[in-house]
């Protein structure tokens, strides 16, 4: 095995996120206070309802990447707080513009906003958060870093309006599905990582790596993301088990059980995709199926692998805390239940 090459954990115990959070927390609270003061308006209404969201748990990921990255970097400067702030935005803004096109009910175990404050304030509150993080951006002054940010946010916007379009299409191919995820998931995970780089004023090759690390993690954090839809249930995952299917969207599990299934069963998934079978019997055959072909754990073989790649990603920066701590990330972004 080659030398830069740092493998996921063969055995031993489960990895958990608490490294990464007990190395960003100092950080982390300067986040979380750029994020309470941007957040607030002279309109009660916008930090009410961004506060439902903020306020209402999540891992933190992304901004916890920024976090952590500056201290592979080296960086010791407090520039990093506002930009993870902003990234941090960017993410709340996607998820409160999702709940209103999925007309979700749950967000993190919490009704969601669309449903607590209607759908018009929720897309308007969420373009306010779109604004607060490009003026965090601007304030930072560094076109590099609001290059990336920005582009960062097309992307995510083209993946969201790519899945929109490839919902209830059952011939959606796994490569379609990937350029998906990689659009509307993994390009915020690879500029969260690849901002405390430009900051740390890195070389360009640990520009990349930082960039590659959080984009294969964003891949992996999503693969799970559509594995837990039908392999878990609300508790866990702060979310209906079955909003994927009941919604019509093509993820790996379906896309592979479509592929692996008989002629009874794809027309089974060809109804249920269309939004014909959509009751909780319906769902639990679905799920019937994808255990009979086993791509619940196909799925989690895929997040493995970009697991990996993340972790071989950073391995030529030192051995220190701070990379164990994002190896443990990547190991965590398997294992996870929720």
């Amino acid at each position: 095995m080659s030398a830069n090459v740092v493998p996921l954990r063969p055995s031993g115990p489960e990895p958990t996120l608490q490294p990464l959070l007990s190395l960003t927390a100092q950080g982390m609270n300067a986040v979380n206070s750029v994020i309470l003061e941007r957040m607030q308006s002279e309109i009660p209404l916008i930090p009410a309802l961004a506060g439902h969201l903020i306020s209402g748990g999540g891992k933190r990921m992304r901004p916890m990447l920024t976090v952590i990255g500056a201290q592979l970097c080296g960086y010791h400067g407090n520039r990093h707080h506002k930009l993870a702030a902003a990234v941090e935005f960017i993410h709340t803004a996607t998820l409160l513009h999702d709940d209103v096109v999925d007309k979700s009910d749950l967000r993190r175990g919490k009704t969601s906003a669309n449903i607590v404050f209607g759908n018009p304030a929720t897309v308007l509150v969420g373009d306010f958060l779109f604004s607060r993080a490009f003026e965090l951006m601007v304030e930072d002054g560094s076109l590099r870093v609001l290059k990336i940010l920005s582009s960062a946010s097309a992307i995510i916007a083209e993946g969201e309006v790519d899945q929109l379009t490839a919902q209830r299409q059952i011939e959606t191919s796994e490569e379609r599905y990937q350029s998906i995820i990689g659009a509307k998931t993994a390009a915020l995970f690879a500029a969260a990582t690849r901002i405390p780089a430009v900051l740390g004023e890195c070389s360009e090759s640990e520009e990349r790596a930082l960039e590659e690390y959080g984009r294969n993690l964003g891949i992996a954090f999503q693969l799970v993301d559509d594995a837990i839809d039908y392999d878990s249930n609300a508790q866990e995952s702060g979310k209906d088990k079955g909003d994927d299917f009941r919604e019509g969207k093509m993820t790996l599990p379906v896309i592979l059980a479509y592929a692996r299934g008989n002629e009874e069963e794809r027309t089974f998934w060809r109804d249920a995709i269309a939004g014909f079978r959509v009751e909780d019997e319906d769902l639990a055959h679905a799920v019937k199926l994808i255990n009979r072909h086993d791509t619940v754990r196909a799925t989690r073989d895929r997040a493995h692998y970009f697991a990996q790649r993340a972790i071989d990603a950073i391995a030529g920066f030192p051995a220190n805390e701070a990379r164990a701590a994002m190896a443990e990330a990547a190991e965590f972004s398997v294992t996870r239940r929720y």
